[in-house]
C-alpha cells in the first residue's frame, strides 16, 4: 500500500526577483509533515536565481517536515537555469501523468 501523501502545485508565469515575495507563499503553506509536493513548472516561463532559491528553500523546508519536493515537466527556462547551477539532479523529478490533484 502507498501512503504517500501528494498534493500537486502548478505554477505558471515568471518566478522571478520580481514575483518571488508574492510567489513564497504559495509554495510554502502546502509543505507540511510528510506531504510530497509535485510543482509543475511546465508553464513557468521565466526563472531566475530568486526563483532557484524559493525552489531549494521549498525543498529543505519539505525535507525538515518529512517530506518532499517533486519537479514535474519543468520549463526550459527552468531547466536551464538547473543546468547551470549544477542542480538537475538534486531535484527529484515526477511525471506529470503520476500526480494526483
Amino acid at each position: 500500500m502507498n501512503d504517500v501523501v501528494r498534493t500537486r502545485l502548478p505554477l505558471t508565469g515568471p518566478l522571478t526577483i520580481y514575483t518571488a515575495a508574492d510567489s513564497k507563499p504559495l509554495l510554502m503553506e502546502p509543505l507540511t509533515a510528510g506531504v510530497t509536493v509535485a510543482l509543475e513548472l511546465a508553464e513557468v516561463d521565466e526563472f531566475d536565481s530568486a526563483g532557484l532559491q524559493l525552489l531549494l528553500l521549498a525543498h529543505r523546508e519539505a525535507q525538515r517536515l518529512g517530506g518532499s519536493l517533486e519537479l514535474v515537466d519543468p520549463s526550459p527556462a527552468v531547466t536551464e537555469l538547473l543546468e547551470l547551477a549544477g542542480l538537475t539532479d538534486f531535484f527529484t523529478a515526477a511525471a506529470a501523468e503520476g500526480v494526483a490533484a
